[in-house]
């Protein structure tokens, strides 16, 4: 029914009774919980709610918060952090790997060379380039004659 490479614990399966079942606590309170904005579930296209099992997790951690008598804003608070601290750990793991990948690709100091049109190209390390085509010689222009400056019209 379900691939095994798609299903993980963000993947919304649960409809609210195996949800409330799961995290022992009555559907009503799901969707209360639901209502203030506490854990929300994704919605079906006939809107029904879909819990995923972080969603589980959260309600779990919900109840034993509660019970430690800590407010229902104050929960919402930390979930919310804990939600954060997620996405960024995702992404600082997305940008170690594109770093590693780039070091991997391009070992060493970058190398670059001037294209005939002037355009920047680089080059792997270790890499010659045919003059003809890839590399261009930078020559001076001659100075412009812009006629004659006031010396010369003082040497007579």
């Amino acid at each position: 029914m379900f691939d095994d490479d798609q299903l993980d614990e963000d993947s919304p399966i649960l409809a609210i009774a195996a949800a409330a079942e799961l995290a022992g606590m009555h559907p009503q309170t799901l969707r209360q919980y639901d209502r203030i904005g506490l854990v929300v579930p994704a919605r079906t296209q006939g809107g029904s709610r879909r819990y995923s099992l972080r969603h589980v997790q959260q309600l779990r951690e919900v109840a034993r918060m509660s019970s430690e008598g800590m407010s229902l804003p104050a929960i919402a608070r930390i979930i919310e952090l804990e939600d954060r601290v997620r996405e960024l750990h995702f992404r600082v793991r997305d940008l170690e790997a594109r770093v590693q990948a780039e070091l991997q690709n391009r070992p060493g100091a970058r190398v670059f060379a001037a294209g005939t049109s002037g355009s920047v190209i680089s080059l792997r390390h270790g890499t010659r380039v045919r003059r003809t085509r890839e590399v261009m010689l930078w020559q001076p222009r001659r100075p412009l004659d812009l006629g004659p400056t006031p010396d010369d019209l003082d040497e007579d």
